[in-house]
């Protein structure tokens, strides 16, 4: 079946997408105001796009119209802190997407603990296994309140027993236990997992 996009509403292109596009990572941002004021939440609309210089890009949809605390915030400072989401932590997590008036502090409503960052105002959730501090590299406007941030990493904080060899940056990936998003309410855990080795040319190229 075929679906025109272009003749749909946002809403049902929204759907279509999270339901097929999956699954798809969480950033659990945490963002500070110019006031001070900390809030998180999370978003699946995201990914690590490159590494010289390390970006990531988040996509922010509006809520009712209006963006939420964590889109103002970003437009406001510039800055940013993705926190990934370990499947013990869901619940927090869960908690933190909750429709909150603005100024509500919603590491404080899941008793969440944050640690200071490094190179950014915003602080990083204590217990996550990986934070990526960012800093806004630029900024698209994709269509009326829908952004597109493109940050870059200034700083990535990884758990200390999840680190196998420092000097060549290899992890225990396979123990980070991260969940992602699916579609509606669905969410993933890392389970079956199978490797691949990237063929060579010189191996399927025709032989004479």
């Amino acid at each position: 079946m075929l679906f025109d996009l272009e003749a749909l509403d946002g809403a049902m292109a929204y759907k279509l997408l999270t339901a097929t596009v999956q699954p798809r990572p969480i950033a659990w941002v945490t963002t500070q105001g110019a006031d001070g004021a900390v809030n998180c939440a999370p978003f699946s609309f995201f990914n690590a796009m490159g590494g010289s210089p390390p970006i990531v890009a988040l996509g922010l949809q509006p809520r009712g119209g209006v963006l939420k605390d964590t889109g103002r915030n970003i437009l406001e400072t510039g800055e940013f802190v993705v926190n990934l989401v370990p499947h013990r932590l869901v619940d927090q997590m869960n908690i933190t997407c909750v429709d909150a008036p603005p100024g509500v502090n919603e590491l404080e409503l899941a008793g969440l603990a944050t640690t200071p960052s490094v190179k950014v105002a915003p602080p990083r959730i204590t217990e996550s296994p990986v934070s990526l501090e960012c800093r806004v590299l630029e900024t698209v406007k994709a269509g009326p309140l829908q952004l597109v941030v493109i940050g870059q990493v200034l700083a990535l904080h990884i758990e200390d027993d999840l680190v196998s060899d420092p000097a060549r940056g290899h992890l225990k990936t396979r123990d980070l236990d991260l969940v992602t998003r699916g579609g509606a309410q669905d969410y993933y855990r890392q389970g079956e997992i199978f490797t691949l080795v990237r063929p060579l040319w010189s191996d399927l190229a025709p032989k004479d």
